[in-house]
């Protein structure tokens, strides 16, 4: 049995989908019951559990053959991360408690880096979990292909992406969370020692002119890339809603600065097989039904 949390997620859907798809069992990790009953009628097993309760988890993860943990994303966390430091004390009392045969966390690229930013909640995750007894894997993913939602609009609108990353043409790697999905359900199937880091992208790395060119193959229209000026950031993004936007601006700030990449060589980096353009046009045809609908 494979206990599988943030299965309600894009990532997290997509490894429980790989490992039934695969014959293996599963049981759905959920905090809303209401959400349960679609992995219900493909044959999981249903236990509910909150990630900053060590209880609820402990119960969710005693027998598994391997755990998937996925940790929620702060957005806009307070100093300190107190949010991401309750899930992890809360994971690692139940993976202590449970003993599950293996662990596999969803880390990010970047996890080593130094510097406080907003990926330091995975940073501390891992310090936590490399003291676990059992084979312990950190897949640390580039970034998500499936964050250019937040362009959709503007680029069919307007025919303009805003983009922090910057220079316009310099490449980041980006992975599609369908294969960071069938990457950890491969990686919860293996058997290792120790603690081990994985570190995947895409088949190509992809500059934000990049991103903005292939809108335009997938919309049809002319689209183009602007850079968000960095004297801008913060006052925008408190404008969003954001009361604490410095580690989110930090992060950006690693992307573009160069210090925040992955840690391997890049002949040890290990590559999904879907595409950006794949990716945009499931989100631009998303984006088109939502709006039909509603």
């Amino acid at each position: 049995m494979f206990a599988i949390t943030g299965i309600t997620g894009k990532v997290g859907g997509a490894v429980a989908s790989q490992l039934l798809a695969a014959g293996q069992p599963v049981r759905a990790v959920l905090r809303d019951v209401a959400r349960a009953g679609p992995w219900a009628e493909l044959g999981c097993e249903i236990a509910m559990a909150r990630m900053e309760d060590a209880a609820s988890l402990t119960a969710a993860f005693e027998g598994a053959k391997g755990v998937f943990i996925l940790p929620p994303s702060e957005f806009d966390p307070e100093p300190g991360f107190p949010e991401a430091r309750a899930v992890i004390d809360a994971v690692s009392k139940a993976i202590m408690k449970a003993r599950p045969e293996k662990v596999v966390c969803l880390s990010t690229i970047g996890a080593q880096a130094q510097e406080s930013n907003l990926l330091t909640q995975r940073t501390l995750m891992e310090q936590a979990l490399r003291k676990m007894p059992m084979p312990v894997t950190f897949l640390r993913p580039a970034w998500f292909m499936e964050n250019a939602a937040w362009d959709v609009a503007s680029a069919r609108r307007d025919g303009v992406i805003a983009s922090y990353l910057l220079p316009l043409d310099k490449p980041v790697p980006m992975v599609a969370t369908a294969d960071v999905g069938r990457v950890a359900a491969e990686l919860l199937q293996q058997t290792w020692g120790g603690v081990r880091i994985v570190e995947l992208e895409g088949p190509r790395r992809i500059s934000p002119n990049d991103l903005a060119s292939t809108f335009a193959r997938v919309l049809d229209r002319p689209v183009h890339a602007e850079v968000v000026d960095r004297q801008t950031w913060e006052a925008l993004f408190r404008l969003q809603g954001m009361k604490y936007p410095l580690p989110r601006m930090r992060m950006l700030d690693g992307f573009n600065e160069g210090w925040i990449d992955f840690e391997g060589h890049l002949d040890g980096i290990a590559h999904g097989d879907i595409e950006l353009e794949k990716v945009l046009g499931e989100l631009v045809s998303t984006s088109t039904a939502y709006c039909v609908k509603n």
